[in-house]
């Protein structure tokens, strides 16, 4: 019984120090998770300015460093506009944000299952392309991230490494 007791303050104060989430409204809605977030969005600027700013806010808040929540909002960006690319405008997607240990996991579902990210001929070091480098960044800055099934279609899954605060 104690145990419990023990368990259930320590949810209760872990809680209590979630950071708050903005309001939920039509074609935004955002809920906790263990140290972190999950955002069910239509695809729109007003909806990802948001999402981007809790990429940034919320792994600080869970001992993420800056640096680590930029690379986070620039992982969620492309894939943002990836999956608009890919399935259209008002595309719902889903964005789960959390830290895991020593890391922060960034996932962006889309219900194009069958649209799979394709590598450009562009080079990284290219002065004049105006795209076609994001998969490139995405292999630096998270090398190992995946594809994988989802319930909504599919998802891609990058994790980063913390840095210090």
């Amino acid at each position: 019984m104690d145990d419990m007791l023990r368990r259930a303050r320590m949810e209760d104060q872990r809680r209590s120090q979630r950071p708050e989430l903005p309001a939920c409204v039509p074609g935004l809605y955002i809920q906790h998770r263990d140290l972190g977030f999950v955002a069910h969005i239509t695809a729109s600027e007003s909806a990802f300015s948001t999402v981007r700013g809790l990429t940034v806010s919320v792994p600080m808040a869970y001992g993420a460093g800056q640096a680590t929540a930029d690379t986070a909002e620039w992982l969620v960006s492309e894939l943002l506009g990836n999956a608009v690319r890919a399935c259209g405008d008002h595309v719902p997607l889903v964005v789960e944000v959390y830290v895991t240990g020593r890391s922060v996991q960034v996932n962006v579902h889309d219900p194009a299952a069958d649209v799979l990210p394709r590598r450009s001929a562009v080079a990284m070091d290219s002065d004049t392309a105006e795209s076609g480098r994001g998969l490139g960044l995405l292999d630096m800055l998270a090398p190992g991230w995946d594809i994988a099934p989802s319930p909504v279609g599919k998802q891609i899954r990058c994790r980063i490494d913390i840095d210090a605060r």
